[in-house]
């Protein structure tokens, strides 16, 4: 088990450093400004919907090693599908980062999160979830409706 959580902390790691699709977008349908008051991480997500698919994203700020690879992995993984399946995405992520310490989370739930599971070990450090589920909160205001600002205060 020590092995996947190295191999995990790798991926994470190599997100913020290489982060994807850390770019404003030309074209958008959708955006939204995400804050978290506590720690001060803020990024903004561009989407662009098309016949009910995300055909591409993109998001810029700053903030620590868990939100930006976070929101690295979430641009991946969303990319390509269509708006429902993204928001199904997110309730299993959130569901799982969420998962009180103690409970088990099925092995087949995080697997498919696909390499978002790798960022299920957060549940383990409830002051860093705010900092994992950011830019997915931001991505579902952004889809929920365009200019939208959200607060992790707000929105947990």
């Amino acid at each position: 088990m020590s092995e996947l959580n190295e191999l995990y902390q790798q991926l994470i790691l190599e997100h913020n450093k290489s982060p994807r699709n850390f770019r404003v977008l030309d074209r958008c349908t959708h955006d939204a400004d995400g804050y978290n008051p506590l720690c001060g991480d803020h990024y903004h997500v561009w989407v662009n919907v098309e016949n009910g698919v995300i055909m591409d994203i993109g998001f810029q700020g700053n903030g620590c090693a868990i939100s930006k690879s976070s929101a690295s992995m979430m641009t991946a993984a969303v990319k390509g599908k269509s708006v429902a399946e993204v928001k199904a995405l997110f309730d299993t992520f959130h569901a799982v980062i969420m998962t009180k310490i103690g409970d088990e989370v099925p092995d087949a739930t995080i697997e498919a999160l696909g390499s978002l599971g790798a960022l299920a070990g957060v549940r383990e450090f409830p002051a860093r979830i705010k900092c994992a589920s950011l830019a997915w909160h931001t991505l579902v205001a952004a889809l929920n409706g365009a200019g939208s600002s959200i607060s992790t205060e707000n929105n947990g």
